[in-house]
Parts: structure tokens; sequence; C-alpha cells
């Protein structure tokens, strides 16, 4: 073995390190220590392609010296740190020349050679020296196809196989150094500066005499990572030729239609078999072996970490931890959290064809097709007729919600990922794309300008995938989730290791049931106002807006409470033994109220009132700015009998829920909270609705009163809200617009701009901002936590199912996070993941006895 500072042969004790020499340099010498037959091959040091890179060769001499026999012909593989950050494609046959090609046809016959050296000139050509591929489309001979290289090169095809090599090293060094290749790794998760290997091995040919070719193969099924060998095998080829051209290629497992490796060369498919067991086995993986076979002889040229979709990722992780191959935690830390949304809803068949006719944000992932709706009305018809509809809308108002609940996917020409359209649908589990850039809505003409200039008018099909941000044309096959054991395997091994809390955003019992079947710790944040879009509630929603003295609001109110109360009963019910966070009375109350003409003539009727006094009453109540007007808190000081019937409606149904046997735990949230004062106010009215109950029923229970920490000043002054709140829950949400002043549905319209100027590293709506919301989180958690230790410290953003907000909330020290329904299985790998990560960093810092 020769070791020099620029290449090392890989033998079973060569110094191979993946973070010198790379990911594919480290497997090849696992497999050698394995003793599988494969080829002689030298890596190449990320320093030396680096220096390659700059012009600085090392020894090629020396280099070539150390591969035995003849012809030499040798391939070079890239080998970057990590398999997913890519590389240069491979080049074979490096070597092939006059000399070489004389070889050949005296061994394996003309025929043979002439395709080895014309698939090495045409690749040299293309591959190395970035010529044109169509000038070699008609070149059908090596003579021919090198008359092209000259005479486009004008100079002779090189003959020396150091030459050559030289060039092939020249060509892969530099590729990876373009800008292309390092944007690719970089959105990998690759560092700018990560480096790349390069293996050189010796030919192993597939294009001898007798049973010779190249294959693939693989152990389990990419799709769902279950046992089955798949792949090609293709007689009197090299590399991957048999995936590339399938319809030559034979299976490698008897198969009804056609053709098997395991009928031709029944020894060698036994022979592959016991490969793949032992590199499961001493690999601790499930690999792809690429081969050859030489007369019968194979050779494992290669094996990297199989392809793998989302349901295969899980069950591979776990299958490997139930045979004791891997441990638990590890298991855990191999499938990443956003791999889980890929289960939990269905997505676009892999194999189906795109027609992409518009993009946007990917808001809620999953995919539908449907018939374009524009409203409401449209999309709960549709319903009725049961006909799947996408809800189309310029943004979604909470007037919407009866429309989504109806819908199979939502599409809006404006907004963010958090945004009320991606919120809600997140919530509901609907696949939606928002902020969908050149699209133009008339609600008028029932239709949508795409951004091609063409249009869709109401009825017409399309397919929303939420999890790419894709509109497709047409209706496009998709595959349906797989919840199987794999993913409660997962599930229950994350609960026995996660040290943070994971609740969910729920605001309905369907949501709460969703919650409760994936294992959640409570209910973090309950959204009342979604009760009362029901249109029954809504109608009497309006008269309390309406009505002129506290009084006749309170009697609209006491039709609502019965309402609420129910809504609760079964909540508390349903989650019984949990923690139930239930924010009050939040969104402005012109939200409730119809924007249209005909919403308006329908309230004026409902309301018996003039159809003027109507409309004058809607505009008084509209605001310059209703997010930062009269709504949260602001409502129930100046409309106390709002919270008071929320309180009342809370209680009784604990009183109910009790009587039923249920463990009942009601966390009543102050929503948009500013000073101490006004959580004073308002839990003293809630504590003198809850002795009231307590007097009323004979009946004690317990509750706590908290606020929800969503603005900068909240958080600032935590220290003195907390004197009075059992817990402080931060809406991340309308804390990250705050901070910023940034409109989250209005955002999406220059954010791109932004992240590719480098003003944010990322959109603080998709990613929790670590300097700057961050410090609020931590301000406001330690000041609360120095006025009272004992309070409970929780995140209800969408943040909250985002594995690093995770972390950071676990190192702040928050009890749990909150999250929409569909997130919770997220949250809690990430939260797992967090902590084992935490754990591992803590050992590895732990001072030495």
């Amino acid at each position: 073995m020769l070791d020099t500072p620029g290449f090392v042969e890989i033998t079973p004790t060569a110094d191979i390190r993946v973070a010198r020499h790379g990911n594919r340099a480290k497997c090849l010498q696992r497999l050698i220590r394995m003793d599988l037959p494969v080829p002689q091959t030298v890596a190449l040091s990320f320093d030396t392609v680096r220096g390659i890179a700059e012009g600085h060769l090392p020894d090629l001499a020396t280099l070539i010296a150390l591969f035995e026999g003849q012809p030499k012909l040798l391939s070079v593989r890239s080998s970057s740190e990590a398999a997913d950050w890519g590389g240069p494609n491979a080049v074979l046959n490096i070597g092939m020349n006059d000399r070489a090609h004389a070889w050949l046809s005296n061994t394996l016959g003309e025929k043979a050679a002439d395709r080895i050296y014309l698939r090495f000139i045409r690749s040299f050509a293309i591959e190395v020296m970035r010529l044109d591929e169509e000038a070699f489309a008609e070149a059908e001979t090596p003579a021919i196809a090198r008359d092209v290289y000259e005479a486009e090169i004008d100079a002779p095809f090189p003959q020396a196989i150091a030459d050559q090599l030289a060039a092939v090293l020249r060509s892969m060094a530099r590729a990876w150094e373009g800008t292309s290749a390092r944007l690719l790794r970089q959105a990998q998760g690759a560092p700018a500066d990560a480096g790349l290997g390069l293996v050189v091995q010796r030919m192993a040919q597939g294009m001898g005499p007798g049973q010779s070719g190249a294959g693939v193969v693989q152990f389990v099924d990419p799709a769902t990572g279950d046992p089955q060998v798949t792949g090609r095998y293709m007689g009197q080829s090299m590399g991957r030729e048999a995936l590339r051209r399938r319809e030559k290629a034979i299976y490698l497992t008897r198969d009804p239609r056609g053709a098997s490796l395991q009928e031709m060369l029944p020894e060698v498919y036994t022979e592959l078999l016991e490969i793949g067991a032992r590199c499961r086995e001493r690999l601790r993986e499930e690999m792809q072996v690429e081969f050859t076979i030489d007369q019968g002889r194979l050779a494992v040229l290669d094996a990297v970490r199989c392809p793998r979709e989302a349901r295969a990722s899980v069950a591979i992780a776990t299958a490997l931890a139930r045979d004791g191959i891997i441990p638990r935690a590890e298991a855990l830390l191999r499938v990443a959290p956003g791999t889980l949304s890929h289960l939990l809803h269905r997505q676009i068949d892999p194999a189906a064809e795109r027609r992409v006719i518009a993009r946007g944000v990917a808001a809620s992932p999953g995919a539908a097709a449907g018939r374009i709706v524009f409203d409401s009305a449209a999309a709960q018809a549709a319903l009725a007729r049961d006909e799947p509809c996408i809800l189309v809308r310029r943004e979604t108002t909470p007037d919407d919600v009866r429309g989504m609940h109806a819908a199979d996917a939502v599409l809006t020409e404006r907004g963010g990922s958090t945004s009320h359209a991606a919120m809600i649908a997140r919530g509901l589990g609907l696949p939606c794309v928002t902020g969908a850039t050149g699209l133009t809505i008339s609600y008028r003409n029932r239709q949508v300008r795409l951004p091609d200039g063409s249009t869709l008018t109401e009825g017409d099909v399309i397919t929303v995938d939420g999890s790419s941000g894709q509109v497709l044309s047409g209706k496009v096959a998709t595959n349906e989730p797989a919840l199987d054991g794999a993913f409660g395997d997962l599930m229950a091994w994350s609960d026995a290791v996660r040290d943070i809390g994971v609740r969910a955003n729920a605001d309905t019992v369907a949501d709460a049931t969703l919650s409760r079947t994936f294992g959640v710790d409570g209910i973090g944040l309950c959204r009342t106002e979604h009760m009362f879009f029901d249109e029954g509630r809504l109608t009497v929603m309006r008269e309390m807006i309406f009505a002129e003295t506290g009084p006749d609001r309170a009697a609209a109110l006491e039709r609502l409470l019965p309402m609420q109360r129910a809504d609760f009963t079964e909540l508390f019910g349903l989650m019984s033994g949990l923690p139930v966070c239930i924010r009050l009375l939040d969104p402005p109350l012109h939200e409730f109220l119809p924007s249209g003409p005909e919403g308006v003539q329908a309230l004026a009727e409902a309301l018996d009132r003039p159809l003027s006094e109507v409309r004058a009453r809607i505009d008084a109540m509209q605001e310059y700015n209703p997010m930062l007007g009269m709504r949260g808190v602001r409502l129930g000081i100046a409309l106390p009998e709002i919270y008071e019937m929320q309180a009342r409606a809370i209680f009784e149904a604990t009183v109910a829920a009790q009587a039923a046997g249920h463990d009942v735990h009601p966390e009543i949230m102050i929503p948009l909270v500013t000073a101490h004062r006004e959580v004073e106010l308002v839990k003293r009215r809630i504590d003198g609705v809850a002795g009231a109950v307590r007097d009323e029923s004979g009946t004690d229970f317990r509750y706590d009163v908290g606020v929800m920490v969503e603005t900068p000043r909240a958080a600032l002054r935590a220290g003195e809200i907390a004197e009075t709140s059992a817990f402080l829950s931060f809406g991340t949400n309308d804390l990250t617009q705050m901070t910023y002043g940034l409109s989250r549905d209005d955002a999406g319209r220059f954010m791109s701009a932004y992240v590719n100027e480098g003003v944010y590293p990322e959109d603080p709506f998709g990613t929790l901002d670590i300097d700057g919301v961050g410090e609020l989180l931590l301000l406001g958690a330690s000041r609360g936590r120095k006025a009272r230790p004992d309070i409970v410290l929780g995140l209800c953003g969408e943040h909250g199912g985002q594995a690093d907000s995770i972390a950071f909330c676990r190192l702040a020290g928050f009890d749990y996070v909150s999250c929409s329904p569909f997130r919770v299985p997220v949250a809690k790998l990430a939260a797992a993941q967090a902590t084992l990560m935490a754990s591992k960093h803590a050992a590895a810092h732990k001072p030495k006895a």
C-alpha cells in the first residue's frame, strides 16, 4: 500500500475518513473489510481535489502504477462527505485508447471492444470536455467518434492514460466548485465550503464473453420499505446502464413478465442476497449495490444508501431498530421530522406526469384534485353532490371557514405560510397553496387568470400540491397516506425520549379526536371564534354585535351560551385527563359581519332592520388597521359580557364533564395582552363567574387563567403579567408580525426577494427568528419565571411544529409547544431528536474524571 499526501489505496487498514475522503470512499473500505469482491480502489482527499481545481495535480504516474493488470482501465466516482450532497457523474473506462482497443478485441471480441471505446470517447467528449452531445449522436464507430472529437477540439484524442485521467480529475474537481453545484448541495444542507473526494477504481468489465453484464440491486421496496429485491441486470453492459435502458434489461428475481438473473445465474443471485444481508448488518443500513458479472464472476463496484420515499424511510429505520441492528435512538435521528408530513396526507404519485400551471407558497402539505369554486356556497354545494372541489380565493377570511371545511384543497392569490388560509388549512389537514405568483382572480367573471395569460373558469379541474407549492393542470394521480406499524413505533419511541410536551391547536371535536389519535399531551390553543361561524350561531353572533346596550348584548349571548357549553363539554370529555387551553374571543367583531351586498341584504332580513341602517353600522365598525384595533383583551374590557358568557360556558361544561366522570383541567387564555392591568380586570370577572357557577352547581372545580404573549410589550413586561397568570403562552405568529412590522398575509409578495438578498436568512413566519423574536421569548420566559417560578411556559404559534423552534423552546425551559393536529407527529419526533442531540452534546462535553 502506498500512502501519499494526495491519495491512498483503500485497504482494510488504510486511514480513510469520511471527513477527509468522503462517504463513498469510507463505504468502499467497509465493503473491502467484509471481504466482498471490490476492485482495487484509490481515494483522493478533499484537499487533493481542491488542489486539482486550482491546477495542482497529484503524482499521477505513481497513482496509475498502483493498478495491476492489462489493459489499465479505470473509473472515477465522486465521494462527498454526505451521500445526499451529490457530486459529478462517474466516468468509466479511462485508459481506453488504440492499444487497449486492440487488446480487448483479442480477448473480448472486436464488437465488445468497439462498444467500450465508442462509449468512452463519447463520455470523455461530453462529460469531460463539455462538447455538444448532438455532434456525437450519429457516430457509430470509434473511428468516426474520434474524428468528430478531433474536429471539434482541433487536437488529437488523448491516448495516454495519464492525460485522460488528468482531464477527468480536473473536470470533476472544477464542476464541484461551480456555482450550480454549490447551490444544489447547499439546498441539501451542505456548508458552502464542503469538500469533494474522488475514488479511482480499476474497471470490472461486464462486456466479456459468456455471462457478463452489469446491474443494480437493492433489497427493500423504495416506496414502502418492505423486504423486496428490486433492480435490473443487463448483459454486455457497464455501470448503471441496466436502469437507464430498462427495455433491454432483465429482472433480478423470477418474474412472469420475462427472464431473470435468478433463473440465469442462481449462484450469483444467491451471492447477491448474502451481500445484501451482510451490508444491512455490518453497514447498519439498507444499501443499493452496483455490481458487474465477468464470465460468471461477481464484482461489487459500489454500495450507496438505497433511495427511498417518506414511508420507506420510516419503515427502514424502525425495522433496523426492531432487529437490533441500530438503537432506537439512532432510528429516531435517522428520520427527518418533515418526512412525516408525507405520511399523514395524500401525495402526488411520483410516477405521475405533472403540468405545472402556477406556483406559490407550500402552506399546508398534501395533494388533492377537484373542480374550481370561488366561494363557500359553491364549495358546500359541491360537497352535497359528493364532488371534490378546490376553493380559490384572493385571500381567506373567517367567513370562508365553512367553504374550507367543504373543500378538498385551498388556493389563494395572496398570503404566506402563516396567513389565515395556511393556518386553517393545516388545522383541517387540507392541502393549501398561498400567494400563488402571477395568479389573478375575478369573482365577477368566475375566472382565474394564470401566469401564462390563459384562464380557468369555475368547474375546471386542477390539482393542488401543498407539499411543493405547485398547482397542476387536471386531475393528477395521488397516493393515499400510510400510518402503519412503523409510524406507530416511531411515535411511541419519540414519546419515551422527549422531555418537552407537545399539544395541539384544536378548535373542534374533529381536531381534538385526531390529536388524541396522535397521542397529544393536551390542547394548547382552542380558538373559540371558530365555534361561531356555523350558520345558526353566526346569526345570533351578529345580533349581539348589533345590540345597542349591555342587557341586549347579554340577551343575545344567552342564546349562544348553551351552544358554547355543549362544545366545551364534548371537548372536555374527549380530552379527559389532559389540559385544554381555551382562548377567549380574539378577532375584531367586523370579521363576523358580511361584506358583499347579498350578505348585507340577508343580514338586514334576519335582523328585521332597514338595509341602510345595517350597512351604516357595518361601515361604522370598520377600522383602519383592525388587527391592531379593538380585538382580543380589548373586547373583553370594552364589552365584558362576551368574556363573561364564554367563562360561564367553560365552567358549566367543566361541571357537566366532571359529573360524567371525566378529569377536567381547563386553562383560560386572555389574548393580545399588553399590560398587567388588563389581566387583572379580565381575571377578576372570570373568577367572579367561577364563584357563581360553583354556588349554583354545588360543585368545586379547578381552572387556570393565563395570557397569550403575542405583543412585544407583553414579552418585555412578562414579570408583572406573571403575577396574576398561571401560564404564559407565546403566540409567535402575531409576535413575529408585530416585532418585524410585517403583515403575515402580505409578506409573501416580497419575502423571497428579502431571503435571496440576504436581508433575512429565512422567512420569519416559516422559521422562528431566533435572534429577534427568540430574544423576546427568552426575556419573557426568564422574567415570568423569576416573578413566578411555577409558571407554565408554552409556545402556540405555527412555529410549534418546526424542529429548530422546538429545540430552542426546550433549551429556553418551555414546558410545551403546540401546533396544528397534523403537525403533532412532526413536533413529537423533532422534540425527541432535540432531547437526544442535547444528551449527546452534554456527554461529549462532560469533564473527564
